[in-house]
């Protein structure tokens, strides 16, 4: 009898612990948490300026340890309300805030959400926002490859404007619009009046498949120049095995070749991708991909043939801790035309990289 007093008081005490814990939760609506991406890799080329070419927006400095992304996260969200702030350093920022002023520069994310609806998942959510294209992101730990692709480096990491989306009860469907300051930006381009507006339908039938549609619709340019372009992103995300998964995606883009005109320039990019965890603590991932831009719409070379290249990677994970992990990857571009600059100022057709990262996520 004594034994089962001392028990049922212990229960009892770990009840009301558990109660007042879930409750505190509740009260304290304040998340805060970081991540930092610390990198060092070798472009075989070993370019002068220890740059990476031009069209690589992430991981693009060159033999020397540096960050990548460092981040500082705080948010905010009840039943009603959810909100994000995040400050970001390194040289992602670097590369993909050049275009914006020295007080926005380190802006990863500042953003408010109400919730429309009691009955519904209706939201609008309105400022600095990650970027509804893709399914790579900035934050490399998030992406089965340690580098971007080429489509990912040239569409938006980010967007500012307001995004209206509504997910059905079950979850299955995702559908959301958006209305923009431009691709890729904070700050509006000067002199463009011109709102762009975006779409992202997602659709999962079940937990091992994903189904996306996103596209971008209008100008990054001043109005007395202004060219529309017209996006799409379509990406399919396929568990095939609990240690397996594969990703199949593709972008294809039109820009008007002048303002006013009825004549389009054309870019597409294919990207495959496959995922294996044989174990635990380890996994590897194999990328193929190919970026046709002949025209020079998103990335000029002021070659023949434009910017024609195939590229391949190998990337191997190896999981230190559950938010700690290293990863190492190989890859190798091929170009059409000589586009790769080496030491000697030498234009090469191929370029390869070696590169190793330790990120921590906290």
């Amino acid at each position: 009898m004594k034994r089962q007093m001392i028990f049922s008081v212990l229960l009892g005490s770990t009840i009301y612990n558990l109660q007042a814990q879930e409750k505190l939760e509740k009260e304290n609506p304040i998340t805060i948490s970081g991540y930092v991406e610390i990198y060092d890799q070798y472009d075989f080329a070993n370019p002068k300026q220890n740059n990476r070419p031009g069209f690589v927006y992430s991981h693009h400095r060159n033999n020397e340890v540096n960050v990548n992304l460092g981040l500082i996260k705080v948010n905010y969200e009840t039943e009603r309300i959810r909100t994000n702030l995040a400050l970001g350093v390194g040289t992602y920022v670097q590369a993909n805030y050049a275009a914006e002023p020295a007080a926005l520069k380190n802006i990863y994310e500042a953003n408010v959400g109400v919730k429309l609806s009691e009955k519904h998942n209706l939201w609008i959510d309105v400022g600095v926002l990650p970027s509804h294209i893709g399914f790579e992101s900035a934050i490399s730990k998030d992406c089965y490859t340690l580098t971007r692709s080429i489509g990912a480096d040239n569409s938006p990491y980010f967007e500012t404007g307001a995004k209206l989306s509504y997910t059905t009860a079950d979850g299955k469907w995702m559908l959301s619009g958006l209305l923009l300051n431009g691709w890729q930006r904070i700050q509006r381009v000067d002199g463009n009046s011109t709102p762009a507006f975006g779409h992202q339908l997602t659709y999962k039938p079940n937990e091992k498949i994903t189904l996306n549609s996103s596209s971008f619709v209008g100008s990054d340019q001043a109005d007395s120049v202004r060219k529309m372009r017209y996006f799409h992103h379509f990406y399919g995300q396929f568990q095939l095995h609990d240690q397996f998964v594969l990703i199949t995606g593709l972008d294809i883009g039109a820009q008007q070749k002048e303002k006013g005109s009825t004549a389009y320039y054309t870019w597409f990019t294919p990207v495959l991708i496959a995922s294996y965890k044989p174990f635990d603590r380890w996994g590897c991932a194999l990328r193929g991909e190919y970026y046709q831009d002949k025209n020079g719409v998103m990335i000029a070379t002021g070659t023949a043939d434009g910017f024609q290249t195939f590229g391949y990677s190998f990337t191997l994970d190896y999981q230190i801790l559950s938010n700690l992990i290293w990863r190492t990857e190989l890859k190798k571009l091929q170009s059409k035309d000589p586009i790769f600059v080496d030491r000697e100022d030498v234009l090469r057709k191929d370029n390869v990289i070696g590169i190793t990262s330790l990120s921590i996520r906290f």
